[in-house]
């Protein structure tokens, strides 16, 4: 996602959201209750509808070594070195932000109370070594399908879901296993339903046009979603609560 105007005078920052095709990052879905799983819209032969959401893999930085990524950023030179020991830039949730705390939107106070809430978060219950919240498997049973023997197991991932009080948004953060390593991690999605959408045609009952992004605004309605959408990433694992604390620290300066 790219910031498509900053708006000082109004307090206010318009994110564009591309509706014509999935991306790593985002993905227009639908489901008819909010523990249903989504499935994907082909919104350029399916319709909008009431029960179509945008799932948003959201970010809170950028690796400075890949010009491609760090030119997506409105803040290059806000950097710090991640747990990973990569130079990164504020990018996404942190460039939010860093913006609404620089208008005196979001206070310090505000700031330092994320820094001392993570800051008495045992690293035993962060969310990726959290025995509670592990990948369940049954115990395999012997099946033949189509004259072919198999054993069935059945795998269970947790799934946690955060509302925002009065929004229409939530966080939700799938434990999974790690796609090149051993170990499982925790991957964080901002929902919300395309009603939040602006566009200059209202998007419910038609299609999305060739290539069209929508914009979500962010502003001082709803700004404490993501402030708080940060302090949940600072509970996933050592290297997100690592992470969110050199952010705040970036932003204060």
């Amino acid at each position: 996602m790219f910031i498509k105007k900053l708006n000082e005078k109004n307090k206010a920052i318009n994110v564009a959201i591309p509706l014509t095709k999935g991306t790593e990052k985002t993905r227009i879905k639908r489901r008819s209750i909010l523990n249903e799983y989504g499935l994907p819209v082909a919104t350029r032969t399916e319709p909008f509808s009431q029960q179509c959401y945008v799932e948003w893999q959201i970010g809170y930085d950028v690796v400075t070594s890949e010009p491609e990524k760090l030119a997506r950023t409105t803040l290059p030179d806000k950097t710090f070195i991640g747990a990973n020991g990569k130079n990164k830039a504020l990018y996404e949730l942190s460039e939010y932000i860093y913006y609404f705390y620089k208008w005196g939107v979001v206070s310090k106070d505000e700031l330092e109370g994320v820094r001392k809430f993570l800051h008495t978060i045992d690293s035993t219950q962060l969310l990726d070594v959290n025995r509670s919240y592990v990948i369940e498997r049954s115990h395999p049973i012997p099946q033949k399908l189509f004259d072919i023997d198999f054993e069935f197991t059945q795998v269970k991932y947790p799934l946690l879901v955060h509302k925002f009080r009065s929004f229409e948004i939530i966080t939700e953060i799938k434990i999974t296993e790690k796609q090149y390593a051993v170990g499982v991690q925790p991957m964080l999605y901002f929902c919300f339903p395309v009603t939040e959408l602006k566009t200059d045609v209202p998007l419910l009952g038609r299609v999305a046009e060739i290539k069209e992004n929508a914009e979500f605004i962010i502003d001082a309605s709803n700004i404490t979603v993501f402030l708080e959408t940060l302090k949940i990433f600072g509970i996933l694992s050592r290297n997100h609560k690592a992470d969110i604390l050199s952010i705040i620290d970036v932003i204060l300066t």
